[in-house]
């Protein structure tokens, strides 16, 4: 068997990635959270450079810290957030550029419970609201997956829906209409995409 490209850069595989994840955050649920490793050993190797377990496409939203709810630490998740976790241009190319130069075997895209980045998505289409600015135009991409969640959901489940269908989004255009340095280590299996919401209240990060 071909030796993988995560393995040669001393990455590990990426379903050895997701667990990671998976444990860190099943700790963190249990209200023991995996220590980081936040030293000054730790502070000084990185600064020779980082090597990142995975990328982390995420929503702002205060009450999402993709360290603490997979209790990793320094250097361990190269992180993109936006509002509503859709990337633009600057986005992609830092998603690129992990798996690139990095060698990250995994990313998740990762939304969350009552984001308001697809609850104010959802008024556009539902109350026809309007937002100034520059808030419109982010959450613009969220409105096909409002449409979509709609098709199957009621009112009162529209944006858990739309949370849902919006992450789903966005991991097919990693996996499937992305440049070639996304495309081609996903086909040698060097790479995997997956897609999961955090629940609020519970903590509990639920893997789509």
């Amino acid at each position: 068997m071909a030796t993988s490209v995560s393995a040669l850069a001393g990455q590990p595989t990426p379903d050895e990635a997701l667990q990671r994840l998976v444990s860190g955050n099943d700790a963190f649920v249990a209200d023991a959270p995996l220590p980081p490793d936040l030293s000054r050993e730790r502070r000084l190797a990185l600064a020779e450079g980082q090597q990142p377990f995975a990328t982390l496409v995420g929503c702002s939203d205060s009450r999402v810290g993709p360290e603490q709810l997979f209790g990793a630490g320094l250097g361990e998740l190269f992180i993109v957030r936006t509002a509503g976790n859709n990337v633009d241009t600057a986005g992609m190319g830092s998603i690129e550029y992990s798996v690139a130069v990095l060698k990250v075997p995994l990313i998740v895209v990762l939304g969350h419970e009552k984001c308001g980045a697809v609850a104010a998505a959802a008024d556009v289409v539902t109350k026809d609201v309007r937002f100034p600015g520059s808030i419109a135009r982010m959450i613009e991409p969220i409105v096909p997956a409002v449409l979509a969640a709609q098709r199957n959901a009621c009112e009162e489940q529209l944006v858990d829906a739309a949370v849902e269908e919006n992450v789903r989004r966005m991991v097919e255009r990693l996996q499937n209409f992305s440049e070639p340095m996304l495309l081609e280590p996903q086909e040698r299996g060097d790479l995997k995409v997956v897609g999961a919401v955090y629940e609020l209240a519970t903590g509990k990060v639920r893997w789509l």
